[in-house]
């Protein structure tokens, strides 16, 4: 509550409050498996990447949907949640396969909306996207993926 914004996460705001720690973030990804960071572990010196089962990956949309519906009501389309991960996607260390089933339902949305998006066709195009691509991604350390904005204060 103490971090809540109304228009864009509470875990950006606690991060700049905190010299970038997020307990709000640790304590939510962990616990919600629609997160990429729920299937990442690390192991000497590297982040391994788990592909998401279907039904993750397919909340994870769900989720992405919401959270630019919810910050965002009056420019909310499926195409500014798209571009949305778009932009961050090359930043997580998130495994292949999942992130081109996810682009996957993505361009589906925007161009047909949700009518091919049935249990059974999104199932099968999961099993046809992630067949092309290891099961698990490894990930080297270190890795600089974008510099860190600025804190909002000291904490010396």
């Amino acid at each position: 509550m103490k971090y809540f914004q109304g228009t864009y996460s509470p875990v950006f705001a606690e991060r700049m409050d905190n010299e970038y720690a997020s307990k709000i973030a640790m304590h939510h990804v962990r616990r919600n498996k629609h997160h990429w960071e729920y299937w990442t572990d690390f192991l000497g010196g590297h982040i391994i990447a788990l592909n998401m089962p279907w039904v993750y990956a397919t909340e994870y949309v769900c989720d992405v949907l919401s959270a630019s519906k919810t910050y965002d009501p009056k420019n909310f389309s499926p195409k500014v949640a798209y571009d949305y991960f778009l932009d961050k996607c090359d930043h997580y260390f998130m495994n292949e396969g999942t992130k081109e089933y996810i682009k996957y339902l993505f361009e589906e949305l925007i161009q047909n909306g949700y009518k091919n998006l049935k249990k059974k066709n999104t199932k099968e195009k999961y099993k046809e996207i992630t067949s092309k691509y290891s099961k698990v991604q490894v990930f080297d350390l270190p890795i600089k993926c974008r510099d860190l904005p600025p804190l909002n204060k000291s904490k010396n």
